[in-house]
Formats: structure tokens, sequence, C-alpha cells
């Protein structure tokens, strides 16, 4: 089996900062596994022609575009449903690349009127205004007003029964206010998780890191891991962890590895065959997918004599000592960690007697 590497997913553009997360503690290295959650990746608009794209954009590009801001922002409380979306969009499109626009947005007084339209029952103008609040969460001055305003429990809406672009659009957003620390509670209070959790298992494949993505920044917070584990979040990770070719191998294994810290996550790791992946990631994965899941191992081995087992029996030997002859420093010092681990149960078998001969 080929051995996994990591993929960003098509981006317009990369303006979301890498994301340092240090709990999973493998020399930061899930700060790039959990750098490509982006925000408007669409560029087809069906209610605006190619002539009227390019008239937005000149005019994002304009020295003062404050005159089209502030109508655009009066026309998200128009009572026609189609000046609404067409509002929406430009104010979309004028967000997408510049930070300048982003601040006059917001300071027009956009994000209540796109807070109020994400609840439409119209799934199109749903799309365009989750977007544009995406769009203008990437300026952090915008956050605290966005949250004021109650954005996170309007989320919910397109979370729940928007369209996929919606979707994976609301999860994005919730990943940006959530690097607010205190949001994270509330967001996780908000009904977000489960539905994060949903979108992991079922979504597309950018839905599915989009949603990694915002429950690994979620999941700092111990009340979230919970939330997380109870919606049923390890098997769609032992999955993705098993599936080499969904380019999640990275995201879904220091996920894990988080959520490894509690006693419940371990149980529910071992319940869905996850010691068989992990094996399995040690002899095919690339060196990082290695070093994690020797460090998720050496965390379901430590206090268990049965995981223990069940890991020798699996036939993680081998590839944990090569690993401890030719990986990084940092995997060698685990891969040395966990067969000292390793040795501790005294059984019969052959393995156990190797492991004792090291």
């Amino acid at each position: 089996m080929a051995a996994a590497t990591f993929c960003s997913a098509t981006i317009d553009y990369m303006e979301i900062n890498s994301l340092t997360y240090l709990d999973a503690g493998i020399n930061n290295d899930s700060s790039t596994a959990f750098s490509d959650c982006n925000s408007d990746e669409s560029t087809d608009f069906q209610t605006a022609s190619s002539q009227e794209r390019r008239r937005v954009l000149l005019a994002s590009a304009a020295i003062n575009s404050d005159e089209l801001i502030t109508r655009l922002v009066s026309d998200l409380d128009s009572d026609n449903i189609d000046v609404q979306k067409q509002a929406a969009m430009e104010i979309r499109l004028l967000a997408k690349n510049t930070p300048e626009n982003r601040i006059k947005i917001a300071k027009s007084g956009a994000i209540k009127p796109l807070i109020s339209v994400i609840s439409s029952n119209d799934q199109q103008l749903q799309e365009y205004g989750v977007t544009a609040l995406l769009n203008l969460s990437l300026c952090d001055d915008n956050k605290k007003e966005i949250v004021s305003s109650g954005a996170i429990k309007s989320l919910i809406c397109p979370l729940k029964i928007g369209t996929s672009i919606a979707r994976e659009n609301a999860a994005c957003a919730l990943l940006r206010l959530s690097q607010i620390e205190s949001n994270k509670i509330a967001i996780g209070r908000s009904g977000a998780i489960p539905l994060l959790v949903n979108l992991l298992e079922y979504g597309t494949i950018r839905g599915k890191k989009d949603a990694c993505t915002a429950l690994y920044s979620l999941c700092s917070e111990k009340e979230n891991k919970m939330r997380a584990l109870q919606s049923g979040i390890m098997k769609p990770l032992v999955d993705l962890m098993a599936d080499f070719g969904s380019n999640m191998v990275d995201k879904s294994a220091f996920m894990v590895n988080l959520l490894a810290s509690t006693a419940e996550a371990r149980a529910a790791l071992v319940e869905e065959s996850g010691i068989p992946v992990l094996v399995e990631i040690l002899e095919e994965g690339t060196h990082r997918q290695k070093e994690i899941s020797t460090e998720i191992l050496l965390q379901l081995c430590e206090d268990s004599a049965t995981n223990r087992k069940m890991v020798v029996c699996e036939g993680a030997i081998p590839p944990l000592v090569a690993l401890s002859q030719a990986g990084t420093t940092r995997a060698k010092q685990k891969a040395e960690a966990l067969i000292e681990v390793l040795r501790q149960p005294r059984s019969m078998n052959l393995e156990a007697n190797y492991i004792h001969t090291l």
C-alpha cells in the first residue's frame, strides 16, 4: 500500500493563517496538517454574469469603494430576495481578496444583516451570506462583532441544512471564530459539534477537511472533546486514517492524538478497531504519519496491558524497531519509549520474547 502524502485542497487563495496547535506535540507538524481550511472557494455565481463579476472586482480594486459598499449593505435588507442575493454575492466578492474591504464592509454595518440572511430558507442566499461572513472573519478585528451579533448560533442553520458549500464555509467560519479561545466553549455549547462530526463522516472531501480542522481547534477544550466523542467522532476518524487515498491520514491521526488524552477516547479508539489501522500506518505511512501513529499507540499502551498485547499481536515490533533506528530524533525517542512500554507484559508468545531481547 502506497504511503499517503498530505495534499491541500484547491483554493482561490491561502489567506487563513497556519494554525499552530501544540496539543498534539509533534514538532508543530499539526500546523501544516491543518493549514488548508480556507474561505470562498467557489467561482460560479448563478445570479451574476461575467460582466457583473468583472464590475465588482474592478470596484473592489478602486481607491474608493465606500459608496458601493454602503449601497450593498442597504440592499441586504431589501424585501426582494434577488436584490439580497446580488448584494450578498457582491459583498462576498469584495471581501474575498482585499483586507481593506473587509474592514470597510464591517464598519458599514454589514455583519448583522449578513447574519440575518444566513437563516434564510433560500439556500443560495444562505450560501452567499455564509461565505461573505466567512470572508469578513478573515480580519481578526471583525471577529468580536461577528460573535456579539449572534453569528455562532446562526451558523448552526447552514451547517445543518445548507448546501455543501454553505456547510463547508460555515465550518470554516466557526474555525475562524474558535481561534479566539473564549469562543470555543460557546461554539461547543451551540450544538455545532455533532453537525461537524456529521460533516466529517458524510461530507465531500473538502467538507471532511474543513470539519476536521474546526473540530481540532474546538477540541482543545475538554468538554468539547467529550461532545465529539459522544457524537461518534472516532468511527469516521479511524475510517479516514485507514484510507491512504483520502489525503486525510494526517488530519485524522492528529485529531485522534488530541482526543486520546482522555480515557473515553482511548476506549473508543480500541472499540473501533483503531489499533490495526495504527500499526498499518507504522508499516506503510510517511515519516510524519509513523511518528503520530507511534504517539497514539504510546498513549494507548501506557496504562493497558490488554492494549499492549493487541499492539504486539498486530505486528508492531518490526516497524517500531525500524523507526527507532531511522526516524527523526523525536520519532526515534517515541519508538524507543513505546518499545520499552511493550516490554512490560511478559507473555509467552514469540513476539513478546523478541521484545525482551531488545
